[in-house]
């Protein structure tokens, strides 16, 4: 199965450095967000894509649906690819980041997740999606959920992806080996 991984576009809290984990807080995409989001459209369009799944954080799920849009494809909200709770809702990005820097992957800081828990959650997703009769799909949901991306289909540690950067809306192509 081919995996499309797509951070979403600029949100108003990616210019304020804020964590959002709550689905419930409308953090939606910037002007430029939306922009960026037309434009992952734009080239995804080529892509054969079968299914969208999107966190049901706001700014997924609006830039699944520009992208949906475009390529004619429903969104399926997904829960198990909302952000990583970081127990720092609407807090700086900075000090939660200094509050897991002694162990970013086993690290709960103010009562969130851990990276390894995180892990767990999307794992499970990946599993249950790689029995599905797909041959690629579009997951629309945030840099942490990239790392894990990567984590998994890479087969690396979870340390060799903490802090790795990925774009908005930048595509990133993750390729299941048959039998996953």
């Amino acid at each position: 199965m081919r995996i499309i991984g797509l951070r979403h576009g600029q949100s108003t809290y990616n210019l304020l450095g804020l964590c959002n984990d709550d689905p419930a807080r409308p953090v939606d995409l910037t002007g430029v967000g939306v922009a960026q989001a037309e434009a992952a459209a734009r080239r995804l369009v080529a892509e054969p894509i079968e299914a969208i799944f999107a966190s049901p954080l706001l700014r997924a799920r609006r830039t699944a649906e520009i992208v949906g849009r475009k390529i004619g494809v429903d969104v399926v909200i997904e829960p198990r690819l909302a952000d990583i709770r970081s127990g720092y809702e609407g807090r700086p990005v900075a000090e939660y980041l200094a509050a897991i820097a002694h162990d970013p992957v086993h690290a709960c800081a103010a009562g969130g997740e851990s990276l390894r828990d995180y892990q767990r959650r999307v794992d499970g997703f990946l599993d249950r999606l790689a029995h599905r009769p797909l041959r690629c799909v579009l997951l629309v949901a945030h840099e942490e959920t990239l790392r894990m991306l990567d984590a998994h289909y890479r087969r690396c540690r979870l340390g060799e992806v903490a802090g790795r950067a990925f774009a908005n809306a930048e595509p990133y192509v993750f390729q299941s080996a048959s039998g996953n």
